[in-house]
């Protein structure tokens, strides 16, 4: 089974897992937005990097678990609408490609690794804690998203039975 974690937006990761073990983990493929250096996710980036990986396994073996996002209090209107039009360029991204997609709150995922009220670099030092082998691509405090990336695909990995598709 191969599960691709995604934490979505700008700074998110995108991590391949399989049978246990981390394939592959990107920062989220991104482009100009064409105004002030502002970014946004590049969705077709997503489409070649997923296709890419994806290619020699049956689209019933893959799972896609995205956090489940929601607007978070005191962020501004406009940064809400940009991470929702990200969290809707994934969905779709997914959905084009007929992968089945299961979404998780970030409350249930990181009460399952014990990180509920920790530091936000917390993660990263579980996740190398749990895969030392990556600790190189996890070293720097920019690569807790990437950390976050690879909890939710094991998170997924670890409680399969109780997930609901949409």
């Amino acid at each position: 089974m191969l599960i691709i974690g995604i934490d979505p937006g700008i700074t998110g990761a995108i991590c391949f897992f399989e049978d246990g073990e981390i394939k592959d983990v990107i920062d989220m493929p991104t482009m100009a937005s064409g105004n002030k250096n502002k970014k946004q996710i590049n969705g077709s980036q997503i489409f070649n990097e997923i296709s890419l990986r994806i290619q020699n396994h049956k689209s019933e073996n893959i799972n896609v678990v995205v956090e489940q996002v929601s607007a978070m209090p005191g962020q501004g209107v406009t940064s809400m609408f940009n991470f929702g039009q990200s969290f809707g360029v994934i969905k779709g991204v997914c959905a084009a490609m007929q992968l089945p997609i299961y979404f998780v709150r970030p409350a249930k995922w990181k009460k399952h690794f014990d990180l509920i009220n920790s530091q936000k670099d917390s993660s990263r030092v579980k996740a190398i804690e749990m895969f030392p082998k990556f600790s190189s691509m996890l070293s720097r405090k920019k690569d807790t998203n990437k950390a976050d990336a690879i909890l939710i695909a094991n998170y997924h990995l670890n409680n399969q039975e109780n997930k609901l598709k949409f």
